[in-house]
């Protein structure tokens, strides 16, 4: 069976390429929409048959490496110095992955035929989403650093593509150049990171890395500088602090192309990356220290701009940034498992958050500020319905998804030998504003005054577009119970690959008993409260926000301004390089120096040419009077030598 998973990578190219190719001559959307979508569903297939396949063996045959061929090798004199092969590796962590990315996607896809029906680029859209998923199985499924790493460059231009494909405005345009530009920062550090590993290591092979790394000892300093450039390249990709701000404007994209970067693929891939070099970050507890003070700090700074955010797209993209927190928080006190367990999750309902809220615009004529929503689910009851379902999701209700994995994590930041009751604090804090923002926004949005202009005839959406919502909610409700605690079935899953980094760690298992469960109440308490404070604010004491907001002016700015980071940014990177760029690079070398040559180039030959155009005057007169003149010197020449 493992012999297929080429076919994971081969179903999505094959679809990317007829539709990249002939897409434009296909003038029927039906066929279109087949095309993309059942790809990504045949690799869904093929992944849900391997994974069967692998529960029926034991756990040490279910790791394998799948080698297709040599892609790069270099020589010095007979031996090789170093060899990258295309090959995949099919193990516990990567066929959950893909089974997420695909499944996901194919939801995705499904809802996009809705979405997009009659856009012109509709063929060219769904080319876009089969090649993303291409490259996010690369990544996923890669068995060393370079062929991850072409996957992880691939989904950050399929990125730039997918934001900005409704290219013909300039605000799409500036939000897939600011994606693009932030995250090639973060890859620069990924891309030392790798530099590192070869000259340390020898190799780029996974295999060959961490079977050497395990042999390390803890506090190694070279695998100090591997982690922390790599978790660079992870901020980027996964919008940490401070390379966060990229994805907040990813929204002016199509809703599916939010819902599929947010949710199932690219921002996860930072994460999904720790994950799979567990062994190396558990060599350096400083590193581990790092990411876990990160992810939480990430995790209430995003909560605190989701409470003032009115863009019900940009509230979605802060929760995303402040999810990923959570997850981070989790790898570093070596929750590997509740990481990614929280990462399944989130893949659920935040796609079905996301989903719900393109139902929303859709319905709504494309208005996207919930101020001019309200009373929205007696016209969208399919959508009200699964998108509350998401919320109580990510507010961690039990026995919804989110409760378990958000919990998980907060166990474990408060009980792991790498965890801390600060990081629980920052923890727990971060779930009560999240719950709050997130029932401030259904309440906005679907209940209450309806607010919007009486020319707006709200309607539900297609069932192509419900259909995908339905199947989100039902997993967003019953996804969780893979992990309930102590009978956790995705941790023992995923133990085999997280053992290496464990055994390093010396990581104890602490059953928690009666603190645990004291500790998950309070967690729930705190988010039922969250969610009864944005209810009642909202719906019955409106004008409690309205004096808060007028009380404290300063903070309610600095939150709707997103602490005016982007202005910090412009001021100290954008402005300078473009001032730079200017005043130096276009006017003093392009404007004087290469102009200027090229320019004065053109002024020299052409004075030669005007010395030169005298002797052709087209005058015989004057060319006698030369030729005789000449006759003359000649002849002067010879008799006076």
């Amino acid at each position: 069976m493992f012999s297929y998973a080429p076919l994971l990578i081969v179903f999505p190219l094959v679809g990317f390429l007829v539709l990249g190719l002939c897409g434009s001559r296909i003038k029927n959307e039906k066929i279109i929409g087949a095309i993309g979508s059942g790809t990504v569903g045949l690799s869904f297939l093929l992944a849900v048959l391997i994974f069967v396949y692998m529960v029926g063996v034991e756990p040490v045959q279910r790791k394998q490496s799948i080698e297709l061929f040599t892609w790069l090798s270099t020589f010095t004199g007979s031996t090789s110095s170093l060899t990258v092969n295309v090959a995949y590796q099919i193990d516990q962590l990567s066929i959950l992955m893909t089974l997420i990315v695909t499944g996901v996607g194919f939801l995705i896809h499904i809802y996009s035929i809705g979405y997009l029906h009659n856009d012109s680029g509709f063929w060219r859209f769904f080319a876009y989403l089969n090649l993303f998923i291409f490259a996010m199985l690369n990544l996923v499924l890669a068995d060393n650093f370079l062929l991850m790493f072409l996957g992880w460059e691939g989904v950050g231009l399929c990125s730039y593509l997918l934001i900005g494909f409704w290219y013909e405005k300039k605000f799409t345009g500036d939000a897939a150049k600011k994606a693009f530009i932030v995250n090639r920062v973060g890859d620069f550090g990924f891309i030392l990171g790798m530099l590192l590993i070869f000259s340390s290591f020898g190799s780029l092979n996974f295999s060959t890395v961490f079977n050497a790394a395990s042999l390390l000892s803890v506090g190694n300093t070279t695998a100090l500088w591997i982690t922390m450039l790599l978790f660079v390249g992870a901020m980027g990709k996964s919008a940490q602090i401070p390379l966060y701000v990229w994805l907040p404007d990813a929204m002016a994209g199509p809703t599916p192309v939010s819902a599929l970067i947010h949710a199932a693929t690219m921002v996860t891939a930072g994460v999904y990356m720790v994950a799979r070099c567990s062994i190396l970050f558990a060599l350096v507890p400083v590193t581990m220290e790092f990411v876990a003070i990160v992810g939480a700090v990430t995790a209430v700074f995003a909560a605190t701009i989701g409470l003032v955010q009115n863009d019900i797209k940009k509230v979605l993209a802060y929760s995303t940034i402040s999810q990923l927190g959570y997850m981070f928080l989790a790898m570093g006190v070596a929750a590997f498992s509740a990481g990614i367990f929280h990462l399944m999750t989130h893949a659920f309902f935040k796609a079905l958050l996301f989903l719900g809220s393109g139902a929303v615009i859709h319905a709504m004529h494309d208005e996207q500020d919930i101020q001019k929503m309200g009373g929205l689910k007696k016209y969208l009851p399919v959508t009200y319905k699964t998108f509350l379902i998401g919320a109580i999701a990510i507010a961690g209700i039990p026995p919804f998804a989110g409760f378990f994995s958000k919990d998980e994590i907060l166990w474990k930041a408060f009980s792991s030998e790498q965890g801390s009751p600060v990081l629980w604090l920052l923890g727990i804090f971060g779930a009560a504003l999240t719950a709050f923002y997130m029932f401030r926004l259904v309440t906005l949005t679907f209940e209450g005054k309806e607010r919007f202009d009486h020319h707006i005839r709200p309607h539900e959406a297609p069932k192509t577009m419900t259909l995908p919502l339905i199947i989100l909610a039902v997993l967003s409700i019953v996804g969780g119970f893979v992990g309930i605690p102590h009978k956790n079935v995705i941790e023992n899953w995923l133990e085999p690959v997280f053992s290496p980094a464990h055994y390093k760690l010396l990581t104890v298992e602490h059953t928690g008993g009666l603190l645990e469960y004291l500790l998950m109440f309070v967690s729930v308490v705190i988010a039922a409260s969250g969610i009864y404070a944005a209810r009642w604010i909202y719906l019955q004491r409106v004008e409690i926000a309205d004096s808060l907001v007028k009380r404290y002016p300063r903070i309610y700015r600095t939150l709707l301004n997103k602490y005016y980071v982007d202005k910090v940014y412009d001021a100290v990177v954008v402005d300078p390089t473009v001032k730079i760029s200017n005043d130096i690079l276009w006017k003093a070398m392009d404007v004087t120096v290469i102009d200027g040559s090229v320019n004065g180039s053109a002024k020299i030959i052409n004075g030669i040419g005007q010395v030169i155009r005298k002797i052709q005057t087209g005058v015989a007169q004057s060319y006698a009077v030369v030729f005789i003149g000449g006759i003359v010197f000649v002849i002067a020449w010879l008799l006076l030598r």
